[in-house]
């Protein structure tokens, strides 16, 4: 029986190398001169500390288009509220989204299934198994899927004939 899965994956190692490109453009940028902004990778997320709230917006600007050039869409990205760190400057957690929430896979499926498409779709933990009879089905549910406009992206794996 035809099947394939549903996910949410994110490449930590392109989120690195997009944070060590921001970190190089960061200390080459004149308006950056003297100040105290980074970003740094821990614990699955991001930290961006800036010196005031212009800066961290900056930041943010360029970590963006970093990591669109390196594959990662905004959607996976969840940014924490600003919160103020030592003397003047401002931290800012951003949470990195991988894997499809229980609520998420809920609505995707219970969507899925108002379609009346002649497919079965199992959740197995944070991804989706949806498997049918025919291939045009599988492809329909894809296409079905990607017109839904989830705020999280998703991609199709293991695609199995």
């Amino acid at each position: 029986m035809p099947s394939f899965d549903i996910v949410s994956e994110v490449d930590m190692s392109e989120v690195d190398n997009a944070v060590q490109n921001v970190t190089r453009e960061i200390s080459t940028r004149y308006d950056f001169k003297g100040s105290n902004s980074s970003v740094e990778v821990k614990d699955g997320g991001l930290t961006v500390l800036a010196d005031d709230e212009l800066k961290l917006k900056q930041v943010q600007e360029i970590l963006r288009g970093n990591l669109s050039k390196r594959g990662i869409e905004p959607g996976q990205l969840d940014y924490g509220n600003e919160e103020k760190a030592t003397g003047m400057s401002v931290r800012q957690r951003i949470t990195v989204k991988a894997g499809i929430e229980k609520e998420m896979g809920k609505k995707i499926v219970k969507s899925i299934k108002a379609e009346k498409l002649k497919v079965q779709v199992a959740i197995q933990g944070e991804e989706l198994r949806v498997t049918g009879k025919k291939r045009d089905d599988l492809q329909a549910v894809m296409q079905f899927v990607k017109d839904m406009g989830l705020e999280q992206p998703v991609q199709f794996k293991n695609f199995r004939d």
